[in-house]
């Protein structure tokens, strides 16, 4: 029997749901004329959802009988996602409505996907899991190729849910193996199975379920996807792709190491050491090539989520505070760097993605390019900037807990990542301009590039807060 206890635990999920609903009616009977309105009302209806977390977290640590966590966790992922699906819906007006794009479906389909990235961080068991990471890509593959006159769109959202289908294939495998060996879909019960010691079925369940999960994160080798449908998809939602399915799939990925794959913790230990080494070193050195900028985005994002994967091989609570922060600070830069990518248009307004088409931009937008460089530093992990201080906090924990090496060879890769960063800070304020820029930019993406570069540059004065966050979120899991 369903409680009002465990209904306050999926409080914001009942208020995405139902506010996807009325607001789908609306686009239904109101058409296309209603996007500006249905996409104010998707950003209240998300600030409704993360006031609501409260009560969630006062439900208390477990509802529907384990298959929800409400945890300071859950609670934690879920205000970094609702933040970056606003976000994302707040940039996307004027872009589309470049090419008469502007539709309502857009917002409504990150509100479906929000519910399923809320339950992601907050399964607690695999079926719980799965549904929501389901309903987070079913949303996605849309939303890849919402431009659907446009053969870069349609292409990303094809390619996207080829691949898709088959790590949820992979994935159910694993969950099926992990069900067949342990005789619990639960986290808890999948852990006292595995407390009795890690038979051969097991190890193979482990393997594939962090298969599927590595494909969900970007990370090598199931990366393959994430630059083909970063550069194909719109980039609102290539904003979207790159912030908060993110956090869902780390926090995700965290929470079945920790809690469910826990007393496994040495076998799944090497396979996240393997995974965090290859996407470091395959980002950092795959990006150097590039010429489009969402594309070096791309393996920019694979390149960071090796980086906090370094604070899950740590296996301790600091190691998790660690990952959990740096996915924060992450957040953060990444949509203040897409907010700059959205500016970049030429004299006729249209927008423009490769790196060259930079070149001189501190002559004619030097706030522009001023906020480019921040967020350039700030990934490459330049002090004082708080992209740093992402970094240090999984090294220190990785340290922490033995794991030198892979300290070391993070902080040696960091050096090779820093290259393309700085290469467009150099194409910006130091090449010959190539051609004329739009005199202005957007007023909603001039708000939320400099808000962004605020907390940047000045997020040492968070750093209390967001460790005292970032710890109780930690301790949730342990």
């Amino acid at each position: 029997m369903i409680d009002s206890a465990s209904l306050l635990a999926v409080l914001p999920e009942l208020i995405l749901t139902a506010g996807g609903l009325i607001l789908m009616l609306v686009a239904a009977f109101g058409g296309d004329g209603t996007a500006r309105l249905v996409n104010t009302l998707s950003v209240l209806t998300l600030i409704v959802a993360a006031v609501a977390l409260s009560c969630s977290l006062a439900h208390g640590p477990d509802a529907f009988d384990g298959l929800v966590r409400a945890d300071a966790f859950s609670v934690y992922a879920k205000a970094l996602i609702y933040a970056a699906a606003a976000a994302a819906i707040l940039l996307a007006p004027r872009f589309f409505s470049t090419d008469s794009a502007l539709r309502p479906e857009y917002p409504i389909l990150i509100l479906f996907a929000a519910i399923g990235m809320g339950m992601m961080v907050s399964a607690g068991d695999m079926l719980t899991l799965y549904v929501g990471l389901e309903m987070n890509s079913l949303a996605s593959y849309v939303l890849a190729s919402f431009m659907r006159q446009d053969g870069r769109s349609s292409e990303a959202g094809l390619k996207y849910f080829v691949l898709g289908s088959l790590a949820s294939g992979i994935l159910l495998y694993g969950i099926s193996l992990l069900y067949g060996f342990t005789g619990s879909t639960a986290f808890d019960g999948i852990a006292v199975a595995l407390g009795d010691g890690v038979g051969k079925g097991e190890l193979f369940g482990l393997v594939f379920v962090l298969a599927g999960l590595a494909f969900k994160i970007s990370a090598v080798p199931f990366h393959m996807w994430t630059p083909d449908v970063y550069e194909g998809a719109p980039t609102p939602v290539t904003t979207f792709f790159a912030s908060a399915p993110k956090v869902a799939a780390m926090g995700l990925t965290v929470r079945v190491a920790i809690e469910a794959l826990g007393p496994a913790g040495l076998d799944w230990q090497q396979i996240v050491i393997f995974v965090a080494l290859a996407s470091i070193l395959f980002g950092a050195v795959a990006a150097i090539g590039q010429t489009n900028i969402k594309r070096l985005m791309a393996y920019s994002s694979i390149n960071n989520v090796g980086f906090a994967l370094i604070g899950l091989a740590a296996g301790t609570p600091a190691g998790v505070a660690a990952t959990m922060s740096y996915m924060a600070i992450y957040v953060v830069m990444t949509i203040g760097a897409f907010a700059c990518i959205l500016q970049m248009r030429d004299a006729d307004g249209q927008p423009v993605e490769t790196i060259a088409s930079l070149a001189g931009l501190s002559q004619s937008r030097k706030g522009l390019a001023a906020a480019f460089a921040i967020f350039m530093f700030s990934m490459a992990g330049i002090p004082p900037l708080f992209g740093f201080w992402a970094k240090f906090l999984v090294f220190d924990a990785a340290v922490a807990s033995g794991l030198t090496a892979l300290a070391a060879f993070g902080i040696a890769a960091s050096v090779i990542g820093a290259f393309y960063y700085l290469k467009i800070i150099k194409t910006i304020y130091f090449d010959e301009p190539t051609g004329a820029y739009e005199a202005k930019g957007g007023a909603v993406e001039n708000v939320i590039l400099t808000a962004c570069a605020v907390v940047i540059v000045l997020g040492y004065l968070l750093n209390p807060v967001l460790d005292q966050a970032s710890a109780a979120a930690a301790a949730s899991l342990f």
